[in-house]
């Protein structure tokens, strides 16, 4: 996944506190006050999805146990989460992000890379076109964005958080090093928080402690993945390319957590919203899909995929969902925390073509008209709230 990005320019949009931006527009009472996404207070279980940043001031983050949340900010606005609409605004975005350039990488529901290389006779400089793409998305969506601009990825996805909310930071092409030398070790992204323990604990407790130590030093200690990562991640990681496993004739979705899941039912729970945007983007474009993948990163950065091609073609989310599993249960160790899930559908078609029919359906194609049905009519009207039960409860 190497390639030359001398000449790249890499846009990094990050979606602020979606999900709880997403309520606070749709519900004008919420609007300055703490709203945090996962559950309702004495839902077992249940963990934090999305905090506001009103919520973030006294602590909270996702991936926290709700409960505590309750502890920290008891008058906060607590929702379970529409994550269908959520998907429905984050795909109107995507779709203005392909209005800039044709090459979109979208990571996760509220963060996308866009290669804006070539495009300064259609935008203009970087901070021109990135300020053209905020200002479209405020006045379709109503909701801010922050932009990280740099040659390359890794950095421009750094920089996206460098001064959120409504941020823009552009890293000129040849400051990428310098700019990473310049970060506090806790914005090393993609060092959780068992590495940065790790780091700490024999000495390196800065950016520039790590720069300092050679590459086979980093690897004796944390293994060739980490090893490699640490000491390519604070020299800018200049050529890694992003989501270069998707082909063309795929669509895939992914999610990076702020914390890693360890408990079984956030982990169900995120790949479950996966399933649902993922579904949502194939009856957008009219595809299906017979061979899913699905990707786990874990907190060491190992990252492993599993793929599968079945007879039948993905007919809904719940088949979708149902097929993750088994894949995701196949390859997960049960116990090493994820920082990262994702899903792809890959060699995608056209559902105009004819498919054999399967002889035994057991209400498939019913429940995937139906559901089809429901995406059409809430494309429509947006102010319609179906969703599945599971994304409602914890």
């Amino acid at each position: 996944m190497n390639a030359d990005s001398s000449n790249k320019t890499y846009f990094h949009v990050d979606l602020d506190a979606f999900f709880a931006s997403v309520e606070q527009r749709d519900h004008p009472e919420y609007k300055g006050k703490p709203v945090i996404i996962g559950g309702l207070p004495g839902d077992r279980r249940a963990v934090v999805s999305t905090a506001s940043y009103e919520a973030r001031k006294y602590g909270v983050h996702s991936a926290m146990p709700l409960s505590k949340a309750v502890e920290l900010c008891p008058q906060a606005v607590f929702i379970r989460g529409n994550y269908k609409r959520y998907s429905e605004i984050s795909h109107r975005i995507m779709s203005i992000f392909s209005n800039f350039s044709p090459v979109v990488i979208q990571m996760s529901i509220d963060e996308a890379f866009i290669d804006m290389t070539g495009t300064e006779k259609l935008f203009g400089p970087a901070e021109s076109a990135a300020l053209k793409i905020k200002k479209e998305i405020l006045e379709q969506t109503g909701l801010t964005v922050s932009i990280g601009v740099s040659s390359s990825m890794y950095v421009a996805k750094i920089a996206s958080g460098y001064k959120k909310p409504d941020g823009l930071t552009i890293i000129p092409p040849g400051d990428e090093e310098k700019f990473m030398l310049s970060l506090p070790l806790d914005k090393l992204w993609g060092a959780g928080s068992k590495t940065q323990a790790h780091l700490k604990e024999i000495g390196l407790t800065t950016i520039r402690d790590i720069h300092s130590k050679s590459l086979n030093l980093l690897i004796s200690i944390f293994g060739q993945s980490a090893g490699s990562f640490l000491y390519n991640a604070v020299r800018g990681n200049k050529d890694y390319i992003f989501g270069t496993e998707a082909k063309s004739h795929s669509i895939s979705t992914e999610s990076t957590f702020e914390f890693d899941l360890t408990d079984r039912n956030s982990i169900e729970k995120a790949l479950m919203e996966l399933c649902w945007n993922l579904m949502w983007r194939l009856h957008k474009e009219n595809l299906r899909s017979r061979t899913i993948m699905v990707k786990i990163r874990y907190e060491d950065f190992t990252t492993i995929s599993v793929q599968e091609s079945f007879t039948n073609p993905v007919s809904s989310s719940d088949d979708l969902y149902e097929k993750t599993m088994y894949l995701f249960n196949k390859k997960y160790d049960g116990s090493s925390g994820i920082r990262l899930l994702g899903i792809c559908a890959c060699n995608t078609e056209s559902r105009d073509l004819p498919v054999q029919q399967n002889l035994f359906d057991f209400g498939e194609e019913k429940k995937a008209r139906l559901e089809k049905a429901i995406y059409n009519l809430e494309e429509k009207n947006p102010s319609l709230k179906v969703r599945k039960a599971r994304l409602l409860s914890d």
